[in-house]
């Protein structure tokens, strides 16, 4: 029997990871009642989600502490199409760091509990950064150590991906602190690259990108793309968020990463009453130099320290309401063009059945994510992928033949059924001006397969993911996103934690940095 025959024998009976835990079915609809942590001791508690006003709110109450209430998601119409619209087929990793009982979320690291394989996987780089930003949560200036793992620990914790069953990791970003900052980044981003990373990023302030020379040299190394912090066009609202002026930084590194041939990825911390109406502009601003912006990631401020009710409220702002702000300030989009990630699970679930092989699947939870792709033609004009295509008939039609072709010995009826799906829920007239079915086509490939999305002339269409992703803070808190966190960090001892685990709630990010850590002062005087 294949990997994929197995998995998919897992997934049709929803009762078992590949490691052989039970699997917990996702909850839909509201009112429900999911497992959270106390925001102050952090124990797991259970916690009420429910509609109010027309937000999803979330209420919990512990023993010791008391109640603490959260607005969980803005708009409780768009939760529950999210819900509608997500493929809950995750089972897993079959080779898992931790076996035998765990204990949600503190036995982390990944555990057989775990539902997803990693998309996204992360390494610390370091946790000293060139700036001091009010809303950072890793950052050598304030914890009083430095945490720089030696190139020899960055080859082992790239390999933990590698060594993921039965999906090899394929994608890596190095982050920090500011990854550019470790004084071998350059041979670093090389090792990922000789080590089969098909994809490598770096999540970056740009400061570095101000040098010309030293991007060329990350282009050269194999780097891909930059996600580069971008929290608006206006310094004021950089003087808040990152503690200083930055948007002449912001432009040169945006001209020199052009200059060398790589991506960016604007990366948008959004604090509602800060750059909440700034949102608009910083899409304008995307897509008007969409040559080198292939996407936007809007991440809502999550809450890692203590902070009042009141405040807490008066700051929050979710993944809805940030959509809806691109609704309301550019007129490009509109909230029913966002779907969750594994939205194009069925995708993956289609290729990796015709190959008889696994391949990585965003199986994430569906309230982690919004998103949609927009199509831009020579004029500058973006659309929706969704205007021109009828995305929910063909997913569904993708779904049900990744099943059938799975257990299907002739592959090629699959591919003509394909095709004629994609046919079929193909609306020229409603496309863009020049994009033909052809053209749509050769799009597609581009943005299936980076190496042909790559390569010049390869794509006739330029294509821009827009969308967001919330990352948990204690108060918002909710078990079943972590066991489907599609993006881990890796440590030097080997163990793989979701996002939300490594930075929030039990926060193994201290552990980790602490237990391979030196003071500053002893970093400063072997040469730091």
């Amino acid at each position: 029997m294949s990997i994929f025959s197995g998995r998919a024998a897992a997934v049709a009976e929803g009762k078992y990871t590949l490691s052989g835990y039970p699997r917990e079915p996702l909850k839909k609809g509201l009112p429900k009642t999911i497992s959270s942590l106390c925001p102050q001791c952090l124990k797991v508690i259970p916690a009420e989600l429910y509609e109010e006003g027309g937000k999803v709110l979330m209420r919990k109450s512990c023993p010791e502490h008391g109640e603490c209430r959260d607005i969980y998601w803005g708009d409780a119409g768009m939760y529950l199409r999210n819900e509608r619209w997500t493929f809950d087929t995750g089972c897993g990793v079959s080779n898992p760091n931790v076996t035998g009982e765990v204990n949600c979320p503190w036995s982390c690291g990944l555990c057989g509990m775990h539902l997803n394989h990693t998309v996204l996987g992360n390494i610390d780089l370091t946790n000293r950064c060139n700036l001091t930003c009010p809303i950072c949560f890793a950052n050598a200036n304030v914890t009083g150590y430095v945490y720089e793992p030696s190139i020899e620990q960055v080859r082992d914790m790239l390999q933990a991906y590698r060594n993921e069953r039965p999906v090899q990791g394929r994608i890596i970003q190095f982050s920090g602190g500011e990854p550019t900052l470790h004084p071998r980044f350059h041979e670093i981003v090389r090792l990922a690259a000789r080590m089969g990373f098909t994809h490598i990023q770096i999540a970056s302030n740009g400061i570095a990108f101000g040098d010309l020379d030293f991007a060329l040299r990350a282009k050269e190394a194999g780097l891909h793309t930059i996600y580069l912090q971008f929290d608006g066009l206006d310094d004021s609202i950089y003087r808040v968020t990152r503690g200083r002026p930055l948007i002449d930084v912001k432009m040169k590194a945006v001209e020199n990463i052009r200059a060398a041939g790589m991506k960016i990825a604007l990366v948008c911390t959004i604090v509602r009453g800060v750059n909440d109406r700034a949102v608009g502009d910083i899409l304008n601003f995307a897509i008007a130099n969409s040559d080198v912006i292939a996407g936007i990631s809007f991440q809502p401020v999550c809450f890692t320290g203590r902070i009042s009710h009141a405040e807490r409220m008066a700051k929050r702002i979710t993944l809805p309401d940030v959509m809806i702000g691109l609704e309301e300030q550019t007129g490009i989009v509109k909230r029913t063009d966002f779907y969750p990630l594994s939205f194009v699970s069925p995708f993956s679930m289609f290729i990796g059945a015709l190959r008889g092989e696994e391949i990585t699947n965003f199986t994430c939870h569906p309230h982690c994510t919004l998103c949609t792709y927009l199509v831009i033609d020579d004029e500058g004009k973006a659309v929706p992928m969704s205007r021109f295509i009828d995305v929910e008939g063909l997913v569904t039609d993708m779904y049900r033949m990744a099943g059938r072709t799975a257990k299907s010995r002739v592959k090629a009826f699959a591919k003509i059924k394909a095709w004629n799906s994609l046919r079929r829920h193909y609306h020229e007239g409603r496309a863009p001006r020049g994009l033909s079915f052809t053209k749509y086509l050769h799009t597609l490939n581009g943005m299936l397969d980076k190496e042909v999305g790559r390569g010049k002339g390869a794509r006739t269409f330029r294509t821009m993911m827009v969308g967001g992703m919330h990352f948990m803070d204690a108060y918002n808190y909710d078990l079943s996103r972590i066991r489907r966190c599609v993006i881990h960090f890796s440590s030097p001892d080997g163990k793989l934690y979701s996002f939300c685990t490594y930075n929030s709630g039990p926060c193994y990010r201290q552990r980790v940095e602490r237990a391979h850590a030196v003071p500053v002062g002893e970093w400063k005087t072997y040469g730091g």
